[in-house]
């Protein structure tokens, strides 16, 4: 059975295929303004790079903040959902999901059958998110994908002690006058993200072992910082931004549903 998970988030758009349980085909895109549009292309290429036409999928479960934007899908499921599937999947020993993504971060607590026991998520503020490192990089003149390595060439401890994107954005430009080193402010960038985000791993309860998701998961610095105040290793699985793709396929594979169009 064939089967296809869509995550349309604010940045990125992801796929998956899923052959019978396994993997066949992934895809990453920019969402760019129109979800719908997004969805659309993701879903298309990775049945072209797959090989495959539309008529041999069975079933498609979309997940995400623009899920509801994936009209060919056959149901859609949040988020929590689809991530605690996919981690599972890709790791069934995780009990502890750490995901940021470019809009929110979230923590999620794990059974040992990988069913959700709790999860909190941050408030609307960006502080915390893919959208403030963004926004952050983008004031120290530099690509996002830059933060991280730039971060392990930090020497003196700086303090971001802001969690509002736009004062954090002041302290950053203030820090920039005092000739601050840039590695320093990054590290300092990263720490403020890593202390807000386990401050939601601890409402949920932190248990062994613990994974993180989403596009930040390929910041060294964010995975360090949170490794730290944690004390444990983070699971990195090996493409941080498809696992709620992953999870939406499985979803599809374990429920049959008839068509759409409620959200779970």
């Amino acid at each position: 059975m064939l089967t296809a998970g869509i995550d349309i988030g604010s940045i990125t758009a992801k796929a998956a295929l899923l052959q019978d349980g396994k993997i066949i085909g992934t895809k990453i895109t920019f969402t760019g303004y129109n979800a719908e549009a997004a969805g659309i292309k993701v879903y298309e290429e990775t049945l072209a790079e797959a090989g495959l036409d539309k008529s041999a999928v069975a079933k498609i479960v979309s997940t995400g903040y623009g899920r509801n934007s994936v009209k060919f899908a056959d149901r859609a499921f949040t988020e929590i959902l689809a991530h605690a599937a996919g981690a599972h999947f890709v790791n069934n020993k995780v009990r502890t999901i750490i995901d940021i993504g470019g809009q929110d971060s979230k923590a999620i607590s794990l059974d040992e059958t990988g069913k959700v026991k709790n999860f909190v998520m941050n408030d609307k503020c960006a502080a915390g998110t893919g959208k403030f490192l963004e926004m952050m990089a983008r004031t120290l003149e530099l690509e996002i994908e830059d933060l991280g390595p730039a971060s392990l060439r930090a020497k003196e401890k700086v303090m971001i002690s802001s969690m509002c994107t736009v004062f954090a954005e002041s302290e950053v430009i203030s820090l920039i006058a005092q000739n601050k080193e840039t590695p320093d402010i990054i590290k300092g960038l990263c720490d403020s993200v890593a202390t807000r985000t386990a401050a939601l791993v601890s409402r949920v309860g932190k248990e062994e072992r613990v994974m993180m998701t989403g596009g930040v998961a390929k910041n060294v610095g964010v995975v360090n910082s949170l490794s730290e105040r944690l004390q444990t290793d983070l699971v990195l699985p090996p493409e941080p931004q498809i696992v709620g793709a992953i999870g939406a396929a499985l979803i599809a594979l374990e429920r049959g549903h008839p068509p759409r169009p409620l959200s779970e």
